[in-house]
């Protein structure tokens, strides 16, 4: 059986297909993706003649989506299967023309199954963790297999299925790697809690699961003999969850792979002697996530369970030895003030954080603080709704709106330059001023970024004009204000090259832009 993935070209490599592709390939079957804009890509799906289309869905993308799969069907004939977080909270998307079936929660095992399945043309509406709608609109929900144990036993992402489609990815000497699945936290705006409580009804142990750290090294030293590899991004939501594998970790990496990287830090689990150990092992920036300053917000409305102390030590102790300090910070909480997103900006320049990251909060499906929203009123009213760059307007009805999307704007340039906090507070209500505030904030992330761009090819031992400040930042605007101009006369390469220019742009892979 054939199996095609169809995804937009992100600015950071997709690790759910890769892996997937592992258990397709594994199981006997085959697997291939496009990324698209791709002016080939009719007639790449025509001669591989797939028999089998995926398509993973985020609230936000999902109408396109829904869209794209009913034009290719009255083209082609395959079998859709929709994966990823909003059909798994939204099964409703089972309903949707031209969609045979959707994957609700881990689909390894699903997809497997369901290969095997229709090669042998067998009954497939029988199989764990799928959903279906019959003809009368009927929605059908199979019982869920249970969560994989064991993350080893599904073997090393196969990297070519993605590296193949856009060699963007392939030929990035920055690479991302995932050493888990789950969390420990349950915060109200992130899916875990929701994955974890609604989906699986899952305890702790069994939710939270780690790769054993020859797993991890194992697929580095694979990766680094097929591919360019110089530093790697650790997507994992807490990669110190576990003190015993930091500790093994921190220890072997150095020796056996020696590569600089960057990882995400829970404040309330860092101890000092994990940042030294962190540091031991060639790490160069951490993020932790600030959230909110104002601790009823903070703990009671995002669930964060951390204290003032916890933040400020865990940034303390990054500073100290030397670690290049990031944050996570959200504005327009429900029940919040303007008042105590300042205050957020507050705790981010007491802490000295080196880049500063924000977003806005958006109440996604059954998370819980879509429950809270409602509960106030003031939710978004279809899903439908949901703005795809979530960073750029708050979709709930919450005070001075216009004021926290300004202040959304001046965010990092407060934090390192907070002598300029009294003109932000002068123009955050102006709504006449948000074009000439995203233009600022635009121009300053790239800075973020070309400090961020430094730190990392100095990690890497690299020389030369490439390593200076000045012509990073200069050929990256450049760049981009080109491309803004071919947008404007509406040229089709701007869709090729946006995502090459994005390529490890902390705002991007954070989620944040």
């Amino acid at each position: 059986m054939r199996v095609l993935h169809i995804t937009r070209t992100l600015p950071q490599e997709m690790l759910g297909p890769m892996v997937l592709s592992r258990v397709v390939k594994d199981a006997g079957h085959d697997m291939k993706a496009i990324c698209l804009p791709d002016p080939h890509w009719l007639r790449k799906i025509r001669e591989y003649a797939p028999h089998v289309v995926t398509f993973s869905i985020m609230t936000g993308n999902h109408v396109p989506i829904f869209s794209l799969n009913r034009y290719l069907k009255s083209k082609f004939q395959f079998f859709t299967l929709l994966g990823g977080p909003h059909v798994t909270f939204v099964p409703d998307s089972a309903k949707q023309p031209g969609v045979d079936a959707i994957c609700l929660g881990e689909g390894e095992g699903a997809l497997v199954e369901l290969l095997n399945t229709l090669e042998k043309g067998g009954d497939w509406h029988s199989i764990q963790n799928l959903a279906w709608a019959d003809a009368d609109g009927t929605l059908h929900k199979n019982p869920l297999r249970p969560l994989i144990k064991d993350l080893d036993s599904i073997g090393i992402p196969d990297r070519s299925v993605i590296y193949d489609a856009e060699p963007l990815y392939r030929n990035s000497p920055r690479k991302v790697i995932s050493t888990q699945r789950g969390c420990p936290m349950s915060c109200s705006f992130c899916f875990h809690h929701v994955w974890r409580g609604k989906i699986y009804e899952a305890r702790l142990s069994e939710y939270v699961r780690k790769r054993s750290v020859s797993h991890v090294i194992a697929e580095v030293q694979q990766l680094r003999e097929k591919y360019p590899l110089q530093f790697v991004h650790f997507v994992d939501d807490i990669f110190n969850v576990r003190g015993d594998w930091l500790a093994e970790f921190s220890e072997r990496w150095p020796k056996e792979v020696g590569v600089p990287f960057d990882a995400i830090l829970m404040a309330n689990m860092t101890k000092e002697e994990h940042i030294k150990q962190l540091k031991h092992a060639g790490c160069v920036y951490a993020r932790i996530a600030f959230e909110a300053a104002n601790d009823y917000i903070r703990n009671t409305i995002f669930r964060k369970n951390t204290d003032r102390k916890h933040l400020t030590d865990a940034a303390g102790w990054i500073k100290k030895h030397g670690i290049r300090l990031g944050s996570l910070n959200m504005l327009g909480a429900p029940g919040g003030t303007l008042e105590d997103d300042f205050a957020t900006i507050q705790l981010n320049i007491e802490c000295k954080v080196d880049h500063p990251l924000c977003s806005i909060v958006q109440p996604y499906p059954e998370f819980e603080i879509n429950e809270i929203t409602r509960n106030m009123g003031i939710a978004v009213a279809e899903y439908d709704n949901f703005p795809s760059q979530f960073n750029r307007t708050a979709s709930i009805d919450i005070p001075d709106k216009c004021a926290v999307e300004n202040l959304h704007k001046w965010f990092p340039l407060l934090v390192r330059h907070p002598k300029l906090m009294p003109l932000a507070r002068r123009t955050v209500r102006n709504k006449w001023l948000k074009r000439p505030l995203l233009a600022m904030y635009a121009l300053y992330s790239e800075w973020l970024v070309t400090e961020q761009n430094m730190l990392y090819r100095r990690a890497q031992g690299m020389r030369g004009p490439q390593t200076w400040a000045p012509v990073d930042f200069g050929s990256r605007v450049v760049k981009k204000s080109f491309i803004s101009v071919l947008s404007m006369a509406g040229a089709k390469v701007v869709q090729r090259l946006t995502p090459k220019l994005q390529m490890g742009d902390e705002r991007v892979v954070a989620h944040m832009d």
